[in-house]
């Protein structure tokens, strides 16, 4: 077995002090430590933590994600179609469950077989985990070669891999709403462009416009492509998480994540995550339109979903429902003199603008200048 502690530090020597993750047995020495030495996000799903990473990543830490190999699954999609495209590496632990002639629960036997097969398809450069800890310090720095290269490396963990570190008293966090307002008249529904026309006119040099998947990216792109903006071509659902992990690692800058409802339906667990660690330095912003506008428009069920309540219900200090651009403008600024998390949702408009095309600038290019912007 691998003294943790010692493991944890070699870790830290290479620069990988910042951890987001999902529980596991085989990694909860690892997990341990991580919460004790380090920086920890607890993410809801493993494909959030993945989106963490990233977002901290682009603020300029080497980052790592702990996870289960039923979780991987869960981060197939931003592994895929974030970090792969955008070039953003991750280091990974992912426990083999489910090893073929090791005792394990049954829902574990078919990802035992199929881990190391996954990663492969994947493109992601990997290798079990020694428990000789100078082979796995080796290991560690042929790891390192490939974040340094932008390549993810993941480790595949066996039962018994780490010796047990006893987890220091976690001292929770109460988050609370403070301000909430609601709906509380009719909708002026703008077209998502004007929205986006608005928030492009309010930031400045100290602002990154993260934009979800889809039109609202490439309506964003239309009206002023600029370094300090990221559009995220895939992995649904991740924007916010994204944007907590830049907002958490970058204090000294703005970040605005801009969510659709598709798009916020699809990981509604990262509002709890959001609001747990709260970045004052943090928009988060919901243009809803009860729709999929990117495939086709078809209907969402956000017109069943109070994102108000629901934000206030899990933390988040301000909730705001903005029922026209001119309340979107006046929230915004408030926010900018507040400084602290904030949500506001705005209904617009069902459609995008005619003839929309699509960023010209490739995704590595973004995260490259985006990097250099923040740093």
């Amino acid at each position: 077995m691998l003294n943790t502690q010692i493991f944890g530090e070699k870790l830290k020597s290479l620069g990988f002090n910042y951890y987001s993750g999902v529980p596991c047995s085989f990694l909860k020495d690892l997990i341990n430590y991580a919460i004790n030495d380090c920086e920890y996000i607890m993410a809801a799903n493993e494909g959030d933590c993945v989106s963490i990473a990233a977002g901290a990543y682009l603020g300029g830490r080497k980052a790592v994600v702990l996870m289960q190999n039923s979780g991987l699954t869960n981060a197939v999609s931003p592994l895929t179609s974030l970090n792969y495209i955008f070039k953003i590496p991750v280091l990974g632990f992912v426990s083999l469950r489910g090893e073929p002639g090791v005792s394990d629960e049954p829902q574990h036997e078919l990802m035992g077989t199929i881990t190391s097969e996954m990663l492969e398809l994947m493109k992601i450069k990997w290798e079990y985990l020694s428990t000789d800890i100078k082979e796995a310090e080796q290991q560690l720095k042929r790891a390192n070669v490939c974040i340094e290269n932008k390549e993810t490396f993941f480790f595949i963990v066996k039962k018994n891999s780490f010796e047990p570190v006893k987890l220091n008293e976690q001292k929770l966090v109460i988050s609370k709403n403070e301000i909430k307002i609601k709906k509380n008249k009719e909708d002026q529904s703008p077209s998502r462009l004007a929205a986006l026309e608005l928030l492009n006119k309010l930031k400045d040099n100290n602002t990154v416009l993260a934009a979800t998947t889809g039109t609202t990216g490439r309506e964003l792109y239309e009206i002023e492509d600029a370094p300090n903006n990221i559009y995220m071509v895939g992995s649904l659902g991740c924007i916010s998480s994204l944007g907590l992990g830049l907002a958490d690692v970058k204090k000294d800058k703005d970040i605005i994540a801009i969510d659709g409802d598709g798009s916020l339906l699809m990981r509604m667990g990262s509002l709890a995550t959001n609001a747990y660690y709260h970045p004052k330095n943090m928009l988060h912003i919901l243009l809803d339109n009860n729709t999929h506008d990117s495939t086709g428009g078809q209907a969402t069920v956000s017109h069943n979903v109070d994102y108000v309540e629901i934000a206030a219900s899990v933390g988040y200090p301000v909730s705001l429902y903005a029922h026209d651009l001119y309340e979107l403008e006046k929230f915004i600024k408030e926010w900018k003199s507040r400084k602290v998390l904030t949500f506001i949702t705005l209904r617009i408009a069902k459609g995008s603008k005619k003839d929309l095309g699509r960023p010209k600038v490739k995704p590595f290019e973004v995260a490259e200048r985006l990097i250099k912007f923040l740093n």
